[in-house]
């Protein structure tokens, strides 16, 4: 059985070109973003509250785990990347 964090197929390359130049995350982004709008939107404070330990959880359960796996699949290729694109903004 697959976890959340596994990847079916392995990456073959790294995409650095589209919004993969500004943000090595951009779909997290987008997903916080249109939350967050959402949010203000329907005036609810409790979904900004909400949205500190989700984000939490997000990067330390998903995101550090995708960059050890890419650091150790590409190597020096991915650190150069990394070294040049933000993590998220």
């Amino acid at each position: 059985m697959m976890t959340p964090t596994q990847i079916p197929r392995s990456p073959r390359r790294i995409v650095t070109a589209g919004p993969f130049r500004f943000s090595r995350n951009p779909l997290y982004v987008a997903i916080t973003l249109l939350y967050l709008g959402l949010t203000l939107a329907v005036k609810t404070w409790w979904g900004v509250v909400v949205l500190v330990p989700v984000l939490t959880t997000m990067h330390r359960g998903v995101v550090l785990r995708e960059e050890r796996y890419l650091e150790q699949k590409f190597g020096e290729s991915y650190r150069q990347y990394r070294s040049k694109v933000r993590r998220y903004l």
